[in-house]
């Protein structure tokens, strides 16, 4: 029922308006995360939109189109539009409306119970090239016959086309690779209640709709142990991608800390070297390396039927690059399981994740796992500082990509760190930037180790683990802190420059200071942008994904100390 008290107006157009200052925000804002993505976030009023793939991700993660209906009632303020409803009724009951089934080998059998979908389907030109008719499907439905090689394209386009395709081909077992988990006294880690449920829920007890899709948990919640236990779970060989070498190299020690794989059935396959075993780890660089400028050969490719991988984990797979989505259609009847902290790409590309990797099968919010003392709790803070005189004739005569670079590397930055480093003296503190030259300039300046991508892998690794064992107290990094940088000491980060408003950014830096520390639960993240400017601007993109996952968002004014005047000779 309706209430004027309620936080929520829902719109025809599938947008939602959302009041902060109620005390229903934090459920309802829970409640929509659920089946809405979060657009805006000013101050007083948050907008959030309905779009296809957040209702077929909700529908296949477990949400019915009566449920989801249901929390909008609960906390509208005004009655339902209809319009809006019939939207969300259709939307959602097209997910399932194509139906994909095995058939005599090479074919796969397209099945379709909705009359008005077969129609739209027939008459699509490049749905229907790659379909033939199946003068032996049973009568009641229309069906097709599809070469089992474009499994992944017929799923892709059909998505783009508005119906989503339910996958009940199932997938080959892969050879078979037997290890166990260590016990939790040999090993000290249990696997907690969430990410046992998130493994089920991916897994489906094995069913034909159970074995590819993509789990949504926020950094430092434990993805890699998600993955592990799925592994545990197939018992078969698996290929794992990620972003980076020291991504693959914490992969392999979790593996070797929690399992009792030997050493020699881990592989690493990427730019360092080439070897592949039972479990094999890849970089998404060396997979996309192609000899040529501008070149369509990825030779690299081969590594995915190279073994009979039953399983393919995509860590950090908002980050999946555009080319391995090629390739990612051809190998649909491998399991396949996504893991990441956010589903929104800077591409666009969300459909290919849903119909190529498969549809979002958990996710729990940040806050709840806050609440549960499995994540720090982080504060949240943008402090703006003033640009000189002097920058901003530069900054009023340049174009957008200057502006944003003259805003990024302000020199008043410099004193709004030194200001943060006294003010968490003694704790863990990551300076995370963009631009090298501002790195270098203020590592020499404050006297802090600097990482950026050209330093070798074995300088990364020395002075990671200082910071671990306490050595050092604040270690300055370039965009390779972004992704699977492993300092669960790091209570504190400052972020003194960024891409374009990136969420998966944010994401992923706020994700280095949230595993709670022994006596200490909180952790603090900094923004620092210049005040009024492009950097500011954009800066409302990345405050929108933390407002998007519960956190509360403080703005400060830095003022630039003045010097104290010298008293004059007399």
């Amino acid at each position: 029922m309706s209430d004027l008290s309620n936080p929520v107006i829902v719109q025809s157009d599938l947008s939602i308006l959302l009041e902060v200052d109620n005390p229903l925000f934090g459920e309802a804002r829970d409640a929509l995360a659920r089946f809405a993505e979060l657009e805006k976030s000013p101050e007083h009023i948050h907008t959030y939109r309905i779009s296809n793939i957040s209702l077929w991700n909700a529908i296949a993660s477990g949400l019915t189109p009566e449920e989801l209906i249901e929390l909008l009632e609960r906390y509208s303020k005004f009655p339902l539009p209809q319009t809006m409803l019939r939207n969300i009724l259709d939307v959602s009951s097209r997910y399932g409306k194509m139906v994909l089934t095995p058939a005599e080998e090479p074919w796969l059998r397209l099945s379709s119970m909705d009359e008005m979908a077969a129609r739209y389907v027939a008459a699509h030109p490049k749905i229907s090239a790659l379909l033939i008719p199946d003068t032996e499907g049973d009568g009641q439905h229309s069906s097709w016959l599809v070469d089992e090689k474009y499994r992944g394209e017929i799923k892709r386009l059909l998505t783009q086309f508005g119906y989503p395709v339910k996958d009940l081909v199932g997938y080959v077992p892969g050879d078979p690779y037997r290890f166990h988990l260590k016990p939790e006294s040999e090993s000290g880690f249990a696997v907690r209640g969430y990410q046992d449920l998130a493994v089920e829920n991916f897994y489906k007890g094995g069913s034909v709709e159970g074995g590819c899709g993509v789990v949504v948990m926020p950094c430092g919640s434990g993805k890699t142990i998600i993955g592990i236990c799925a592994m545990a779970k197939l018992q078969t060989c698996t290929l794992i991608l990620s972003a980076n070498i020291t991504a693959l190299r914490q992969w392999r020690q979790e593996l070797l800390d929690k399992t009792d794989i030997p050493p020699g059935d881990i592989a690493e396959y990427s730019g360092q070297m080439k070897k592949i075993a039972p479990i094999t780890l890849a970089t998404y660089q060396i997979l996309t390396y192609h000899p040529e400028k501008d070149s369509d050969n990825f030779p690299h490719f081969k590594l995915f039927h190279k073994r009979n991988w039953g399983l393919i984990i995509y860590d950090e797979v908002h980050l999946l690059p555009a080319p391995v989505f090629r390739i990612t259609s051809d190998i649909q009847a491998r399991r396949r399981l996504g893991l990441t902290a956010t589903l929104v790409r800077e591409d666009g590309k969300e459909g290919d994740v849903f119909s190529l990797v498969g549809p979002k099968r958990y996710d729990v919010p940040w806050k709840e796992l806050e609440s549960q003392n499995w994540l720090a709790e982080a504060y949240c803070t943008e402090i703006r500082v003033p640009m000189s005189e002097e920058s901003k004739c530069d900054y009023a005569v340049s174009s957008d990509r200057v502006r944003f670079r003259i805003a990024s590397e302000n020199p008043a930055k410099t004193g709004c760190v030194k200001m943060l480093l006294e003010r968490h003296k003694g704790s863990h503190i990551l300076i995370i930037g963009q631009y090298i030259g501002q790195l270098t300039k203020l590592s020499k300046e404050l006297n802090i180790p600097l990482l950026t991508g050209s330093a070798s892998q074995e300088r990364r690794d020395r002075f990671y683990g200082m910071f671990r064992r306490g050595e050092i107290n604040v270690l300055m990094v370039s965009k390779i802190g972004n992704i699977a940088v492993d300092l669960p000491d790091a209570n504190v980060a400052i972020q003194i420059s960024g891409t374009f408003g990136s969420r998966q950014e944010e994401a992923q830096r706020l994700g280095r200071i949230l595993r709670p520390k022994p006596g200490l639960n909180n952790a603090y993240f900094y923004t620092i942008v210049t005040q009024n400017s492009m950097e500011q601007d954009f800066a409302l993109n990345r405050q929108m994904f933390l407002t998007e996952q519960g956190y509360e968002y403080r703005i400060e004014k830095y003022k630039e100390p003045t010097n104290p005047k010298k008293p004059k000779k007399t």
